[in-house]
Order: structure tokens, then C-alpha cells, then sequence
């Protein structure tokens, strides 16, 4: 017998709400990327339920899409430019106390609490961009981020909403300051490296120790998500077996988690 799922993301639950104000924001990413020839892909748990669900997973209340570092810059000139007034483009630039090393869409006429956020200059409802690029070696890439990605967080205000006291603060971010030229130099010299030297291997920065095989994702191909099409790694099948295993096996009712608490999220019409 089929689940119903009805019970996460029926038709008007605040769930649904939710996932179809992300449904937006990516058509309009989506909108943007086409006209103005910039690859981009859905990735992670939207890539997995646009296989397995044809759209949301039915718990899930995140989107996410990935992007090559070189398209970045262009990509966010763009977005900047010409999402519509409802959305705003967030990251470091955009907010000071944006930490994380990834850049997000956010809804402005939704809030949703989130101990992290409380200091956003937008609390809303979002979609993740993450950026990828050719690394010359997985461990080397690995070990250069796991410092990359504190020193970037300290320098960014990331103890703000999570220390609890002024020294910790303070010690943290002096510290942060002191490493930042040889973390910074690092994360460069992998990416030079990776140009020279490239194993077909995509990595990202600041996130999970994810990385990609190039072969999986280019070509991009179209998969349906929700009722619209959407660009996607061209072997989707492999990729998502190297990130999830058996990735159409429904995980057990006990390991189908949120990030946000629905309860805490105000959507306006």
C-alpha cells in the first residue's frame, strides 16, 4: 500500500504553505538563470524528491541548488538586479551578519524564528545557493575547509547568536583575525590547483564534506519538480546513489526531520 503523506504537507497545512512560497522563489531563479544562459542545478533533497516525489519530500522545508564558482559572480549581479521586490538576495555583501559561506534567497513577506537568524536582515522563507568548484584532492580540500569554514564563520558574526559571553566572543574573533590571511590563501590556492590539476571533483566550501563527480552533473538535464521543469545533474541516478544509497527507499517516520519548527513560521498572502 502507498503512504499518505497527507499528514506532513496536505493542502493547506502551514508545511505546503511553506513549500510552495520556495516553489516561487526558484521559479523565479530559475526565470532569471534561463534568460541569462547561467547553469545551475537543484541538488540534494530537491533533486531526491523531484525523483522519488515528483516535488517536495513531503516533510521537507528546504530547497536547494548549486552553481559553479565561476558562474557565481554573474549569477549574483543578476539576482540582485531582477528578482522580483518580494525576494531579496542574502549573503555577507547583502548582511553583515550572514555567516554562512553560502548564499540564500530569502521570502520577505514570511518569518520564520530560527535561534541563528535572529540578527538577518531578512527572516524569511528561503532558497540555498551553494557554489562548487574542480579541487585537486579530496582530503586536501577537506582539511583546508575545516579551517576555512570557522575562521569564515568568526569573521562573520557567527558567535553573536551562539556564544554565551563577550570574552568568548571576542577571543574567538581575534583569533579568527589572526588565521583569516592563511585560511583565505589556502581556500584560493585549492581552487588554483583544481584548475590546473582537475580530477573531475567538485567541492564546495563551508558546508558538509560534499563533493561531486563532475561526470554525474554535466551535461545537465531537465527533471520535473512540482509541476515545472527544472535543471538537473545528468546522471541524477548516480549522483544521488553516491549521496543517499538506495535513494527511493522512504527513510522510517523516525528519520523524516525539519529544519524549522512550522509553528514559528508567519506566512503573509
Amino acid at each position: 500500500m502507498t503512504e499518505d503523506f497527507s499528514k506532513y504537507n496536505g493542502e493547506g497545512t502551514q508545511l505546503r504553505k511553506a513549500q510552495l512560497r520556495m516553489l516561487d522563489i526558484l521559479v523565479a531563479i530559475d526565470t532569471i538563470c534561463r534568460k541569462h544562459h547561467i547553469p545551475y542545478w537543484i541538488d540534494f533533497g530537491t533533486l531526491l524528491g523531484a525523483i522519488r516525489h515528483k516535488g517536495f519530500i513531503p516533510w521537507d522545508d528546504d530547497v536547494d541548488i548549486c552553481v559553479l564558482e565561476k558562474d557565481y559572480k554573474l549569477l549574483r549581479d543578476v539576482l540582485t538586479g531582477e528578482l522580483p521586490e518580494q525576494f531579496a538576495f542574502q549573503d555577507t555583501k547583502t548582511d553583515k551578519h550572514a555567516f554562512f559561506t553560502y548564499a540564500r534567497i530569502r521570502d520577505k513577506k514570511s518569518y520564520c524564528y530560527y535561534p541563528h537568524f535572529v540578527k538577518l536582515k531578512e527572516q524569511g522563507l528561503w532558497v540555498d545557493i551553494f557554489r562548487y568548484e574542480s579541487i585537486p584532492s579530496v582530503r586536501l580540500r577537506d582539511a583546508v575547509d575545516f579551517i576555512y569554514r570557522r575562521v569564515y564563520h568568526e569573521m562573520h558574526h557567527y558567535g553573536d547568536v551562539v556564544y554565551p559571553s563577550k570574552v568568548e566572543i571576542v577571543a574567538k574573533r581575534v583569533i579568527a583575525y589572526i588565521g583569516c590571511p592563511f585560511a583565505y590563501a589556502a581556500k584560493l590556492l585549492v581552487g588554483l590547483l583544481g584548475k590546473w590539476r582537475s580530477r573531475g571533483v567538485l567541492g564546495g566550501w563551508g558546508m558538509p564534506p560534499t563533493v561531486f563527480q563532475e561526470k554525474n552533473i554535466f551535461p545537465l538535464t531537465e527533471v520535473e519538480f512540482e509541476g515545472h521543469m527544472f535543471l538537473a545533474p545528468g546522471n541524477w541516478d548516480q549522483h544521488l546513489t553516491e549521496i543517499y544509497g538506495n535513494y527511493m527507499q522512504v527513510p522510517p517516520v523516525e528519520k523524516r526531520k525539519q529544519i524549522l519548527d512550522m509553528k514559528l513560521v508567519n506566512i503573509e498572502v
